[in-house]
């Protein structure tokens, strides 16, 4: 639940603390997961926003074998958001990652403390499920988007079917909306039969399990894929954080929520108390509605699997990376300053090698395309020593440095860095940044949480 249940629940907790026993009780509840899975070669740390993963576990273990759905204890995540949360405080995008998004999973941690190695193009699914617990591995999920996107995730959230009905339970029920009839074997089609209708077409108020089917519902609807769902997840989440959002933050309303969400949530170390959380959520509250987006990222079909769409994803990697909106607005809260006008960069006549100091794949690649068309040589391109890089550096030998301010124009934000070695080196750090997207590339196809729950709710 991006962004409104870690608000409501620290708020919560704050009102409670005059109370001492109830505050203690719940502070008890917050469940961590072992900071040891997060692997150390990790993106910079960010220096704008912050980046929060929200993962929805399946495991049927426990109170969950209640709710239905399948069997086996196994954790697993069929939803996974990443959000951003912009400098300003007042701009927040959530992006849906297709469980199915064909991924590079990094070595990984199991429960007896070896690691996994890598794995090359397996569905993002898999990375939960790896060490086959009933909790799940958010480490290795954290691992896997930080090495898809190139960014650095600062916290990990947790959320189980358990959980999920009772938060619902705890706001009084959230309004939904479906396109059409559905019946219990759109629900199960292994059921062999329409059976009885479980919503009718329309907007609805479901809680609890109803809410959990309405967010579960695949089949029956659209072209019956995982894609369509997440589009009603997403309208889903939007008229929940519209739900918080209209009963305000008081006592009355938060503190229910917080017992439901406080033992429902497993986080990372970073958030493993009331007082983290706390401050996490201070940086949140201002956000509004309107400037509440949901995405999902771009995709195409791969046989019956989701492919990454390039250079689209990589474009809002940037942005996001950069602060700027969905619609290329600056949220990053500085002083905004107009532009000094820029000349052409020529690169006639100057040769260099290039290489990607990040996690972000086939960087290295675009970089030297776009250097090419500029009038650069470029003589070799590969993967740095090190993939750690925040800032990109041009690297120059004897007599080069005047050639190497001109390659300095050409890659943004880069440093210049001498040394005893002939020719000129490039290395892409991280505030490398590719054109920022439009609003008719990423903006116009953004949910915004104050949209109408009817609106847009299927793919195919």
């Amino acid at each position: 639940m991006p962004v409104v249940v870690p608000v409501a629940v620290t708020l919560a907790l704050v009102i409670a603390a005059a109370g001492g026993a109830l505050y203690t009780r719940l502070n008890a509840d917050i469940n961590t997961f072992a900071a040891d899975g997060i692997n150390k070669e990790r993106p910079a740390a960010n220096v704008g926003g912050q980046n929060i993963l929200i993962l929805g576990s399946d495991s049927r273990s426990g109170d969950n074998s209640k709710l239905g759905g399948g069997t086996g204890d196994v954790g697993r995540s069929d939803t996974a958001l990443l959000v951003h949360v912009y400098r300003d405080g007042k701009h927040a995008v959530a992006v849906s990652i297709p469980r199915d998004t064909l991924v590079d999973i990094p070595r990984c941690r199991l429960p007896n403390g070896t690691w996994t190695a890598p794995q090359s193009g397996v569905m993002f699914n898999a990375a939960f499920t790896v060490g086959l617990t009933a909790k799940g591995n958010p480490a290795c999920s954290q691992n896997t988007v930080e090495k898809l996107t190139g960014l650095r995730v600062d916290h990990t959230i947790v959320v189980d079917f358990a959980g999920f009905s009772k938060i619902t339970q705890a706001v009084g029920g959230v309004q939904v909306c479906l396109p059409k009839d559905v019946y219990q074997g759109d629900l199960n089609p292994n059921r062999g039969s329409k059976g009885a209708l479980l919503f009718p077409k329309g907007p609805q108020t479901v809680s609890g399990k109803k809410a959990l089917d309405y967010v579960r519902i695949r089949h029956g609807i659209g072209d019956g894929s995982d894609i369509g769902r997440i589009k009603r997840q997403q309208a889903f989440i939007a008229s929940l954080v519209k739900k918080v959002k209209a009963q305000g933050l008081s006592p009355t309303t938060l503190l229910p929520l917080a017992e439901a969400a406080a033992s429902a949530i497993t986080v990372d170390p970073e958030l493993g108390s009331a007082d983290k959380l706390l401050s996490f959520a201070l940086g949140l509250k201002d956000i509004d509605l309107h400037n509440t987006k949901f995405i999902t990222l771009p995709w195409r079909y791969q046989g019956a699997r989701v492919a990454v769409v390039q250079p689209d994803a990589d474009q809002l990697w940037a942005a996001l990376r950069a602060d700027r909106t969905l619609d290329g607005a600056d949220a990053s809260g500085k002083a905004s300053s107009s532009p000094k006008p820029t000349r052409p960069v020529s690169g006639a006549g100057i040769r260099l090698a290039l290489y990607n100091g990040t996690t972000v794949n086939g960087l290295a690649a675009r970089a030297a395309a776009k250097l090419k068309s500029a009038g650069f040589t470029v003589t070799s391109v590969g993967t740095a020593a090190s993939q750690n890089y925040t800032s990109s550096v041009v690297m120059y030998g004897p007599d080069a440095q005047d050639q190497a301010k001109v390659v300095a124009r050409a890659v943004p934000g880069a440093k210049l860095q001498s040394g005893s070695t002939p020719g000129i080196t490039v290395i892409l750090g991280s505030n490398y940044a590719l054109p920022t997207p439009t609003p008719t590339a990423l903006g116009s196809k953004a949910r915004s949480a104050d949209d109408d729950p009817c609106a847009d709710l299927s793919y195919g």
